[in-house]
């Protein structure tokens, strides 16, 4: 059965310098250094117990600034059109995204985090602790297609208004 619409309601808010898209790093891996914070409603904050022992943290958030989607695109990181979902681009058909940051500290309900690639004001919809082991088996094969020969140019590579509306 195919559920025709999910409602999520954002658990807080993402801050950080990038006050638009264009410029700002496409991944957290561009991002060193840079500081952010979350802003967590406080409803919320007896969540965060226990959370301040991991060092990385998965942030899941809406793209607030995509509309509708593509199934085609050029990523950052290619000239070439490639599926949406071979891509981490924004324009999908949920506009949903994540990045793994860095957790420095918690106050409150006010999370704060490092390695930050998010747009200021993007809605947060869930946070979870990052675990290494989880998603990867030890010894076991690792591909990671198209992106093979340039995930590396990601430390460097900066949002344009390809994705803009």
């Amino acid at each position: 059965m195919l559920i025709d619409e999910i409602i999520y309601k954002p658990i807080g808010t993402i801050h950080s310098p990038f006050k638009d898209l264009e410029g700002m790093p496409i991944q957290p891996i561009g991002a060193k250094g840079v500081k952010g914070e979350i802003h967590l409603d406080e409803k919320y904050e007896e969540g965060l117990k226990d959370l301040e022992g991991f060092s990385h943290i998965i942030l899941i958030y809406h793209l607030h600034l995509c509309k509708g989607y593509k199934l085609h695109v050029k990523p950052f990181l290619d000239n070439t059109e490639r599926g949406i979902f071979a891509t981490r681009a924004p324009k999908r058909p949920n506009a949903i995204g994540m990045s793994v940051v860095c957790l420095d500290k918690i106050e409150g309900s006010t999370v704060y985090i490092s390695n930050v690639d998010v747009v200021d004001g993007t809605p947060l919809l869930d946070i979870k602790p990052y675990i290494p082991n989880f998603d990867k088996c030890k010894g076991e094969e690792l591909r990671i297609g198209w992106f093979e020969d340039k995930h590396e140019n990601a430390n460097h590579k900066k949002s344009d208004d390809r994705f803009v509306d």
